[in-house]
């Protein structure tokens, strides 16, 4: 069997390791080689950039002369020394105990624990076949409480020329993580370059297959070195793996799967919950295989025990600082969530009063005594949820203020503030024109109900005031609509079902005011008919009196729910999360650690399994957290399928293309980056389309730097490869749709990429970041409503009574209850905050791009145009003129302001999806 685990890729950052001429060995006849130069870099967060490969130390210019003299002194190199570097883990020097720890401590006196093998990038002449690699001990040197050392010596033959990788064996008994390997000639400190590896090396014991790192020239498949095809293949190759058997946590093979681990039948039926993926009932992206074993239930489910696979190197967590954030999330889950269902005993329990959910933020919740282990983990890596009460082992969790609150803690009362949040919210992808009237469904009428919708065009024309007719206003571009009655109308019933859980399809009509401000104008709610009740819809307005607008306000309610719901299973998981991990494996299997291309891509794809894998263990699992605290319940993932199936395409995820399919946007060659907004205060809209057009710029000047011609990018084989197992395989489901861009230009390519690059960090900036500045306070966007109106047909004769005589308590009843409250506003916290070591956009080892001028200097364009969106993005939010971004007590638009500090900002793009 191949190397599962014989490639090169790190977590690093790819944009440090771009076109590196690999370090050469020869005579002083020969022509002289250019050695490049490139400098490990540091994030705004302080953390060492990740590198998948390795880059020389040194600018190009001094590598030059660097060889000249060690050309000169020595004529012909015949010693190479080594320094390895390995990263300790948390826990001390292997962070093992037992026999094997002696053993390895033994090897280390013994200098026979880690053996490394030079390989020339040429072929041997007489041969044809890959030289033969110069190999030698490293033994250890010296530690510290962060690394080891290790230090080898190569004899270098006279005709080996260039190196172009260097194999790594691993004779401890546990992996470890390899930080860089430097070479040098002798004490010539000058002449060393840098391999960066970034990457955990297996144990010889868990698998006897070598490592390889490559240096760091950049090669399309047509242009690898002959000694190194080979070894490309073989990288590749054993990266796919032979899709059977149960992956173990040490190894990096790159496979897929349907989601077939949500639910676990064999604990009960109630955690019975169907395959997603792979059927033309429920479509959905394939995420990584982990092969384990099926359940004795149902032979199509995958049993959740165990381990939760993903390539070693997707994970870093354990070498990351304790408040990385999926550390901190997975931490909430285990620790968190338990105390607060401890704490409050009753899930169906609602808040009284109003000053009962003031509370959260100013008393708190007493979790009381957690322990020494649970404590630590409070104490240390959630302060800001969870307070010491005294010295002794209580605790208490107590919300920040959130923005939105501490700016104006009635504006969600507002119906300003509702619609401008369509606009300037966390949830601005859904808002569309309304271009057709009468509004009519397109579901089945014989199931759901008449086609037709009852908001009229006197409704409409009533609550504009006569300002215009619905026609005019068609015509104009002035009504808008939050669209969820198709998408959520067939589940209605089945929600319904579970409870203290209930759902309707909303439509929610608006009319954009003059200063490009929305109004809403009318809210309808239905419900289709059942076994045992009709079919009932009915069509709110605000209105002057106080039943009317109460009903309003509880109306509101409802369509904030389905709008959360909307949010976090189809903008926020599915768009980002869900479809961005079939990009990240076929990049993987398909694109060699050579590829430019893939190191374009690899820090867009940091850390993403990771926590899509925690997704699948807490969150989106049956009886997870969207479960629990999210409308749809336990069809939260199904009905995230529904909206694959029906909404998603790969080509209208560019941002130019989502605005323009829901009419918020028209190409218009006169107006910046060839789009006019049909609402000009579009926060989102004109933020993004700064971000897009600054993304696309650096793609284009990346790509024309390697692919001169169409042909070429046709004739690449890695890259064909790669384009289609996203669509055949990763987004299988959908690979027969039309839609799909032809990958034969230069163009399309541009066009792909910067499509990936966009939803991984602009997109996902959007709709995640603002999540506690929103949320965080859950009568502006309560994640489930849980009762019915008391005017819906069949209900009990008193539920009107009472609203009659207490309105409040009506709302408060359809909020969530304390425990969902609690458990959300913890969770969405942590999925708010950047960690201290958080990778921005555009913030990277700048010097890395010596060894290529041109890419060099488009990074720098690329880094500064995004430090000048930074101000034009500040001047915005003062412009009092932008009503949807300032005003009094109005939270300002930031969640695409490239930087951030560490914790909850409410802005900052993230490289990749980290959280």
């Amino acid at each position: 069997m191949l190397n599962p685990t014989l490639h090169t890729r790190s977590l690093s950052s790819s944009f440090s390791s771009l076109c590196l001429n690999s370090w050469q060995w020869q005579p002083l006849s020969a022509p002289k080689a250019k050695s490049h130069s490139l400098a490990p870099g540091t994030s705004a967060g302080g953390k060492k950039a990740q590198r998948r490969s390795g880059g020389i130390r040194c600018s190009s210019e001094a590598a030059d002369e660097a060889q000249v003299s060690l050309l000169t002194k020595t004529k012909i190199p015949t010693k190479l020394k080594a320094v390895v570097t390995v990263n300790l883990t948390i826990g001390g020097m292997f962070s093992h105990i037992g026999m094997t720890r002696g053993l390895d401590d033994f090897a280390d006196l013994m200098g026979r624990s880690l053996y490394l093998e030079l390989l020339s990038k040429e072929l041997d002449p007489k041969t044809g076949s890959e030289k033969k690699p110069v190999g030698a001990y490293a033994h250890k040197t010296s530690h510290d409480s962060k690394e080891a050392k290790y230090e080898g010596e190569f004899p270098i033959p006279q005709d080996f020329g260039g190196i172009g990788a260097i194999l790594v064996t691993n004779e401890h008994h546990k992996e470890i993580h390899l930080k860089d390997i430097v070479l040098t000639t002798g004490d010539d400190d000058a002449s060393s370059f840098t391999i960066d590896c970034q990457s955990w090396v297996h144990s010889k014991f868990d698998n006897h297959e070598k490592r390889i790192f490559f240096t760091s020239k950049s090669y399309l498949p047509s242009d690898t070195p002959a000694g190194l095809k080979n070894y490309r293949d073989k990288e590749l190759k054993a990266l796919r793996g032979n899709g059977t058997g149960e992956r173990k946590p040490f190894e990096r093979i790159y496979d897929y799967d349907v989601y077939n681990d949500l639910g676990d039948p064999d604990i009960h039926t109630d955690n019975a919950r169907p395959v997603i993926g792979g059927s033309k009932q429920f479509p959905y992206p394939r995420r990584c295989r982990t092969g384990r074993p099926k359940t004795k239930t149902d032979p199509k489910m995958e049993k959740r025990a165990g381990n939760f696979y993903i390539p070693r190197d997707e994970a870093f967590s354990e070498i990351k600082q304790a408040q990385f954030s999926a550390k901190t999330l997975r931490s909430v889950m285990h620790a968190v969530v338990p105390s607060i269902n401890s704490a409050l005993v009753d899930r169906n329990r609602s808040f009284p009063y109003f000053t009962a959910i003031d509370s959260l933020f100013d008393e708190g919740i007493n979790l009381g005594n957690q322990g020494d282990s649970a404590g630590g983990v409070f104490s240390t890596v959630i302060p800001r949820l969870i307070k010491a009460v005294s010295e002794a082992d209580d605790f208490l969790l107590r919300f920040e203020i959130p923005e939105m609150m501490e700016r104006d803690k009635f504006s969600w009362f507002r119906d300003e503030e509702f619609s401008r949040q369509t606009l300037a919210g966390i949830n601005p992808f859904s808002i569309q024109l309304l271009t057709e009237f009468p509004i009519v469904s397109k579901l089945d009428p014989k199931i759901y109900g008449p086609a037709k919708s009852d908001i009229t065009k006197e409704i409409i024309e009533r609550e504009i005031r006569g300002y215009m007719t619905v026609e005019q206003a068609l015509k104009e571009k002035k009504l808008f609509i939050l669209d969820f009655h198709d998408l959520y109308l067939p589940y209605v019933n089945k929600v319904r079902t579970i409870e203290n859980t209930t759902l309707y399809g909303s439509r929610t009509i608006f009319f954009l005011n003059p200063d490009d401000t929305l109004r809403p104008i009318a809210i309808e709610l239905t419900r289709p008919k059942s076994p045992t009740k009709p079919h009932w819809r009915q069509v709110f307005t605000n209105s002057w009196d106080a039943t009317g607008t109460w009903l309003w306000r509880l109306a509101k309610a409802h369509v904030g729910a389905h709008d959360s719901g909307y949010h976090q299973l189809v903008s926020h998981w599915l768009r980002t999360h869900c479809c961005a991990e079939p990009y990240i494996i076929a990049a993987n299997r398909q694109l060699s650690a050579l590829h430019p291309i893939y190191r374009l891509l690899f820090p867009h794809f940091r850390y993403t399994m990771e926590i899509n894998a925690l997704a699948r263990e807490s969150l989106i699992n049956a009886g997870g957290i969207i479960e629990g605290g999210f409308s749809p319940g336990k069809y939260s993932v199904e009905l995230s399928s529904v909206a694959y199936a029906q909404l998603w395409r790969f080509d209208m995820e560019a941002l130019p293309a989502d605005l323009i399919r829901r009419g918020m946007a028209v190409e218009d060659p006169t107006a910046e980056h060839g789009l006019r907004l049909t609402i000009k205060d579009y926060p989102y809209a004109a933020d993004g389309l700064l971000i897009w057009s600054t993304i696309k710029q650096w793609v284009t000047d990346y790509v024309t730097q390697y692919y001169q011609s169409s042909a070429q990018v046709i004739e690449d084989p890695e890259l064909q490869a790669w384009w289609a197992e996203i669509r055949n395989v990763g987004h299988g489901d959908k690979k027969d749709e039309p839609w799909w861009p032809v990958l034969n230009s230069t163009d399309s390519l541009i066009g792909i990429l910067t499509t990936i690059i966009w939803t991984v960090t602009g997109h996902h900036a959007a709709a995640n970041f603002g999540q506690y500045h929103y949320a965080g306070y859950f009568p502006n966007r309560p994640t489930i409503a849980r009762v019915n109106l008391p005017v819906e047909e069949g209900e009990a004769a008193d539920r009107m009574t009472e609203f009659m005589i207490r309105p409040e308590i009506e709302l408060l009843k359809c909020f969530p209850s304390q425990m969902q409250a609690s458990v959300i506003m913890a969770v969405l916290d942590i999925l708010s905050s950047h960690s201290p070591d958080e990778e921005y956009l555009g913030v990277g080892p700048e010097a890395a791009y010596e060894a290529e001028p041109a890419v060099q200097a488009a990074f720098e364009r690329f880094s500064g145009r995004l430090k000048e969106i930074e101000g034009i993005i500040d001047a915005r939010n003062l412009d009092v003129g932008l009503k949807n971004r300032c005003g009094a007590g109005i939270v300002p638009y930031e969640l695409l302001k490239p930087f951030s500090d560490a914790g909850v900002t409410g802005k900052g793009i993230p490289t990749s999806i980290s959280i």
